[in-house]
């Protein structure tokens, strides 16, 4: 059987749009001698769907387009993720489906079993299981069906199995001699090659082929890598699809004795490393949040450091020089060094250019506020200010020219709350903000250094000025100002950020893992768990690690939560 994974990039709640990006594929596995076509999950609305889910307006239309879609299924057929009514009296009133489309109509629907219910997941708010998997014969195959989180629940590779039924194990139970899986799984560095083991030793374990088709695209916080593929039934990987791009991957199934029909080999796409899928993770993020919400263009605040250099490059790679603007705003603490710095940037990545000092404004308003504060040393309040100011200037440039304005604060800044409400935090999206400042460093050596780095190629050479990477970081918001002022090394920092909140490590597991001091891993975790009510009135940000801060993480904001443990008593933190 020769079978078309279709790895789409949907917008969500763009039925007709999507619909029309899935009758292209289809057409195109037809063209291609495809006898069967499959599409990521939730394909006809987008994931993740959400609150649209329960419009009732919005499920008619779901439903309205599988039957125009299945009406052009002919001689291909398709599989294609939608959400459909459930006709049970009681649960909830939607499953998350596929639809098994041939010969015109729809043949077969199969419903998800498993529903994630954590970190950026909340399926059981909307959907009810499936009360039971079962087969599809067709081409001489019985295809076991299965979507996205039904094939994460295998007892060898999970520490803890989040669920009593595993489908895959009822599936091939039930004799399926395919193993099919229509995905929306979300980019996390290193993800894929877990998924790779998982494919591999489900295809070993059950002596099944295996395919998975998974979306690509931004869907606002979540960037989905796609990478579909498929594997035989010893294991063996046999088709890859591209990263972080649409594709339509079309490959002979093999047979028993591992040979495909046409004697030919399949594509495989060569494999990434965590720091160039990081790169191209974001860069798809930025450029489909832009796309799917209407911006042509950005707006970036220019310190000179590495941050907002960063941020800009990864603009010009995603938008293009023509749609990136940068703005450097030196005030009075700024060194002449950051303002060349900036401006070298800018002139290196051929981007328009504004300088706008901001001393006149800062000076009015220490004479709006003498009166008010006399008697009262300058302290944060008038360096906030400043970071204030810079923000109302690039959110008048953002109103005026129709821009996007993008924040460029990293997740170890935003961690600890190194960062000003209204101010450096003013935007409308946070390229960076799950990116821990260290990485920040890798990445930026990558793009400057890396034969693989598609901006070195194009301008032949580095783009970030050396001096932004290698110099101590600064707000310059007084006087000779250093980060490390005010917060450990961030390579300390980061350990500790990515322990407490990623790990959910305590304060004595950290302790011991690390030998930092335990005055330092408290005041970290102190300042990260004083700082959530900030996080709260942020950008949303381009997810890329396991954990977080943004909708998959819930923590209070007025809480008394102790990691040390109680002051009194013998319970240990």
């Amino acid at each position: 059987m020769k079978i078309a994974l279709a790895q789409i990039n949907p917008t969500i709640g763009d039925v007709a749009g999507n619909t029309r990006l899935i009758l292209q594929d289809i057409n195109r596995a037809a063209e291609g001698g495809a006898d069967l076509v499959v599409f990521p999950e939730l394909a006809i609305i987008g994931y993740p769907p959400k609150d649209l889910l329960l419009k009732p307006a919005v499920i008619d239309q779901c439903e309205a387009a599988i039957a125009s879609l299945a009406a052009q299924c002919t001689e291909t057929a398709a599989i294609i993720g939608y959400p459909c009514p459930s006709q049970a009296a009681r649960g909830r009133q939607l499953h998350n489906a596929a639809a098994f489309c041939h010969h015109g109509q729809v043949r077969h629907r199969h419903v998800k079993s498993l529903l994630p219910t954590y970190d950026v997941f909340d399926e059981g708010r909307y959907f009810e299981p499936g009360p039971a998997v079962d087969l599809i014969e067709f081409a001489g195959q019985k295809l076991g069906i299965s979507i996205c989180e039904d094939l994460w629940n295998d007892q060898d590779l999970f520490a803890r199995k989040l669920y009593h039924d595993n489908p895959i194990e009822q599936l091939a139970a039930q004799g399926a001699t395919l193993l099919v899986n229509c995905a929306a799984s979300p980019f996390v560095v290193r993800k894929h090659a877990f998924r790779l083991k998982l494919f591999r030793h489900t295809a070993k374990r059950f002596g099944l082929p295996l395919i998975y088709c998974s979306q690509v695209g931004g869907n606002d916080e979540l960037i989905f890598d796609g990478n579909s593929c498929a594997f035989d039934a010893a294991g063996d990987l046999v088709a890859h699809a591209k990263a972080f791009k649409s594709d339509l991957l079309i490959f002979d199934l093999p047979d028993a004795s591992g040979q495909a029909a046409s004697g030919s080999a399949a594509r495989i796409e060569p494999a990434m490393d965590d720091i160039t899928c990081l790169y191209h993770a974001l860069v798809l993020g930025l450029r489909d949040y832009c796309r799917k919400c209407g911006f042509q263009s950005i707006v970036v605040g220019l310190s000179g450091g590495i941050d907002s250099a960063l941020t800009c490059v990864l603009g010009v790679a995603a938008l293009g020089k023509d749609n990136v603007r940068g703005v450097a705003m030196p005030s009075r603490y700024s060194s002449e060094g950051s303002v060349d710095d900036a401006r070298r940037l800018a002139a290196a990545l051929g981007i328009r250019f504004d300088l706008i000092p901001i001393e006149k404004p800062h000076h009015a308003f220490e004479q709006i506020l003498a009166e008010t504060f006399a008697g009262r040393d300058p302290d944060v309040t008038e360096e906030n200010i400043q970071a204030r100011i810079r923000g109302a200037v690039l959110m008048a440039i953002s109103n005026k020219f129709g821009s996007l304005l993008v924040t460029t604060g990293n997740k170890s800044e935003s961690a600890v709350g190194y960062c000003t409400l209204y101010g450096d935090m003013a935007g409308g999206l946070a390229v960076l903000s799950d990116v821990p400042k260290t990485m920040v460093w890798r990445l930026a050596r990558w793009i400057n250094e890396s034969p693989d780095s598609p901006l070195r190629r194009d301008y032949g050479g580095p783009v970030i000025p050396e001096t932004s990477i290698t110099k101590p970081p600064s707000a310059e918001l007084r006087p000779d100002q250093t980060d490390q002022d005010s917060l450990p090394p961030y390579d300390v920092l980061d350990q500790i950020i990515e322990r407490y909140v990623e790990q959910d490590q305590s304060t004595r597991q950290i302790i011991e893992a690390t030998g930092y001091d335990s005055d330092t891993v408290m005041r970290v975790i102190r300042l990260i768990d004083l700082s959530e009510y900030k996080r709260r009135q942020a950008a949303p940000g381009l997810k890329v690690t396991s954990r977080a801060f943004g909708f998959g993480r819930r923590m209070p904001i007025a809480q008394r939560y102790d990691p040390r443990g109680p002051a009194q008593g013998t319970a240990s933190p």
